[in-house]
């Protein structure tokens, strides 16, 4: 187990350690990547790589209410209390700074308002997609509102920011998006709230239809390798979904409130958090299940391997963060950095399009 205080090029924040298992380094070198985590409770944004003498290396930054994340390795998307952020690597192939091999640094920034956006991704058109969660749709950004609706579920009579079904995850397929994933399919103001035991929907996009249900406040559905993946997180599991029989067929219990999921190749990197004490998180088949696996709910990150449902690697946070709500690979990068906006260094980083 390496254990390593999360300090940072940033100010110094309140302490706390990231637990890793001994491989879980070695394992990030192997596949050439490095990870990226949001949390929201904490307020910070964290990317997680390996320096030269082949340790784990800590980059925080600090924003209000960070949630949805995406990557492609060049360019990073960015949600937050009310705007979304797209930040782009500033430099060239073979290039550092101060021995970090990205620079991840702000060009361009929509004011949304507060629309609780939580899943988001770059679209086929090079504009963001995300959901809308306070409205129950999806939408893109405007150059004149907060928002330009996308599409919203057939159940849903109106755009009111009344946050109805809790929509919250979104599958992109070839660019478009494929799939949402809601916690209930309510047409009434914060319904969703007596549904979280089962009344968890998967919806296709294209057809509108509900292509699954009975699930437990699932989150964070993705498609990878031709199948759709998702976090039935009321219950812990994670697994995939048989689109003919409409099943969810669990591959994995994992000891927290799963939320964030990226892929590479053969292995999925999951969130875990430590469920909130509140009526929204307690009485979910997941308490049940740890208290029978005689196990304590965690925070961090775990790798599955895919083809065996094993967890051969993970990082737990101890201290002060205690959510997460997304994740992203960040391939072919050894050590990420990011500019933020609580001290003056996005003054001092410029860069010219030569394209």
């Amino acid at each position: 187990m390496t254990t390593i205080p999360a300090a940072t090029a940033a100010q110094a924040a309140p302490q706390f350690e990231l637990n890793a298992t001994r491989q879980f380094v070695p394992w990030l070198i192997e596949q050439n990547i490095s990870l990226g985590f949001s949390t929201y409770q904490s307020g910070k944004v964290l990317l997680l790589g390996h320096n030269a003498q082949q340790q784990l290396s800590v980059f925080e930054r600090t924003f209000e209410r960070p949630m949805g994340l995406w990557s492609d390795g060049q360019t990073l998307l960015l949600s937050n209390l009310y705007q979304l952020y797209r930040f782009n690597n500033t430099l060239r192939a073979g290039e550092d700074a101060d021995g970090y091999d990205r620079l991840y640094a702000p060009h361009v920034s929509h004011i949304t308002g507060d629309l609780d956006v939580h899943d988001l991704a770059l679209g086929a058109d090079g504009r963001p997609v995300f959901v809308n969660t306070l409205f129950s749709c999806l939408a893109t950004v405007s150059d004149k509102a907060s928002f330009k609706p996308l599409w919203q579920p057939s159940f849903i009579s109106a755009l009111q920011a009344e946050d109805r079904c809790h929509l919250n995850g979104l599958a992109m397929r070839d660019g478009q998006p494929a799939f949402v994933t809601a916690v209930g399919p309510s047409n009434v103001a914060d319904g969703w709230r007596e549904h979280r035991n089962d009344g968890g929907i998967v919806i296709d996009v294209h057809s509108g239809e509900t292509v699954l249900g009975g699930l437990s406040m699932p989150h964070s559905p993705r498609w990878h390798n031709g199948r759709l993946w998702l976090a039935n997180s009321g219950t812990g599991e994670f697994g995939s979904v048989d689109l003919d029989k409409g099943v969810f067929e669990p591959l994995v219990f994992c000891p927290g409130y799963i939320r964030g999921v990226a892929f590479y190749g053969d292995y999925a990197v999951l969130g875990l958090s430590r469920p909130r004490d509140n009526k929204t998180f307690n009485g979910l088949a997941l308490d049940a299940r740890l208290e029978r696996e005689n196990a304590h709910a965690r925070s961090g990150l775990v790798v599955v391997d895919l083809k065996t449902g094993g967890m051969p690697h993970a990082l737990y946070a101890e201290g002060f963060i205690t959510e997460l709500y997304d994740v992203v690979v960040l391939p072919g990068v050894k050590r990420p950095s990011l500019i933020g906006f609580k001290n003056d260094q996005v003054r001092r980083v410029l860069s010219i399009d030569e394209g």
